[in-house]
């Protein structure tokens, strides 16, 4: 008996560090896991297909933060993808995640985040999902989610994405002032170290610059930005050596407004120009406007419509804005965009949600629907029927 007595107290004082370290620990562990199974349509020559996707920021994080005095915290997150189809293994910190220092003067931090034109646009984006089957986020923006400009890591530079979750910032935010917030970050120049000093087909030192502004008051979301990418072209012209000092530009804003707590409507607006050549652009102009409407208890309508216009201004290549074989700039290269939904809320945690979403080409445009094929064909639509499931935590 005292043998078992002497032994709980040995394991007891063994253990109490560790207890201790959990009690004053200050990393939480957070997420969300989707999953989607849809049909889709590929369009003209492409079978069809059901897909299984596992999108709309579908992530396991663990954040942290440590109170250093005089109102100063030192803080980390480090968020990865969480693929609960087991196709797509990525690895730590993929998506939003950084380390920094935040006060009375704001949010300073480093790594990879949303940047702050995303996140001015994200204001009055409304009535559909980012990415996947019923994803929106194609036609209008060029596609949502991981980018790089260093052209080191994982994702490519995304010329074509303007909602980028961008690696290698360093990213300011102000403070909250009564809803209004400002937000500011650049990229690094990796690139650099890894071109030839003679070679004149590689991008000397692509970097984005990002700039957004947000309002959050009430009922009231409103967000403004502008976002460059320098140096992002290395298109060859009619056998001359391709350019590296080529320019990518979009502004946009959004709106959103929530009535009488159950119906909000939102809107977007972005202008882009690709320099594409010495003396030739692309430009592009696409809007979204979008309902959520509560309708009673756990059911709720969400809708979508997008358009994107014609490609402008006098370039001879494309940009493929959505992944597909887009065209140069002229006419009938623009695209309608889609989707009514229906959700269910088991809990504030936990719903589902079942919708139809469609891609309309004009008829010298190619944007595709999702992770599904490109078209084969311009001017050829697409569209997909998909089950939804989100659960966080």
């Amino acid at each position: 008996m005292q043998k078992k007595l002497i032994a709980i107290a040995v394991a007891g004082a063994l253990g109490a560090p560790a207890v201790a370290l959990a009690q004053t620990s200050t990393v939480n562990i957070y997420g969300t896991i989707t999953y989607e199974y849809g049909i889709a349509d590929q369009g003209n020559g492409r079978p069809k297909v059901d897909y299984a996707d596992s999108p709309g920021g579908s992530a396991i994080g663990f954040r942290g933060e440590e109170k250093l005095g005089g109102g100063l915290s030192a803080w980390f997150q480090c968020e990865s993808s969480a693929d609960v189809r087991a196709m797509d293994q990525t690895g730590f910190c993929t998506r939003n995640s950084a380390v920094g220092f935040k006060g009375a003067f704001g949010n300073l931090h480093f790594g990879r985040w949303d940047t702050p034109f995303k996140r001015a646009m994200n204001q009055g984006t409304v009535g559909a999902e980012e990415t996947g089957l019923l994803g929106m986020s194609f036609v209008a923006f060029g596609g949502s989610g991981g980018a790089d400009a260093t052209g080191t890591g994982p994702d490519s530079q995304g010329r074509q994405r303007f909602k980028r979750r961008e690696a290698g910032l360093t990213y300011y935010e102000s403070p909250n002032f009564g809803g209004f917030q400002v937000l500011g970050a650049f990229s690094s120049g990796n690139a650099a170290s890894d071109n030839a000093a003679l070679d004149q087909s590689a991008n000397k030192k692509p970097r984005i610059w990002s700039l957004g502004g947000t309002y959050n008051n009430g009922p009231i979301a409103i967000g403004a930005g502008y976002e460059k990418h320098k140096q992002f072209g290395a298109f060859s012209l009619l056998g001359l050596p391709p350019a590296a000092d080529l320019d990518d530009k979009g502004w946009g804003i959004s709106a959103a407004y929530t009535f009488a707590g159950k119906v909000k409507l939102g809107g977007t607006y972005l202008d882009r120009n690709w320099q594409t050549a010495p003396g030739r652009n692309l430009k592009k102009k696409t809007w979204t406007i979008g309902v959520d409407w509560a309708i009673a208890g756990p059911h709720s309508v969400q809708a979508q419509f997008a358009k994107a216009g014609d490609s402008k201004g006098n370039s001879l290549v494309a940009i493929n804005e959505a992944g597909g074989g887009g065209a140069a700039s002229g006419p009938d290269t623009g695209a309608k965009d889609y989707e009514i939904a229906y959700s269910y809320a088991f809990s504030k945690r936990t719903r589902v949600k079942f919708g139809y979403h469609k891609t309309d080409n004009d008829n010298n445009a190619a944007y595709k629907l999702g992770n599904v094929a490109g078209l084969l064909t311009r001017g050829d639509s697409q569209s997909a029927w998909a089950f939804h499931i989100q659960h966080r935590f």
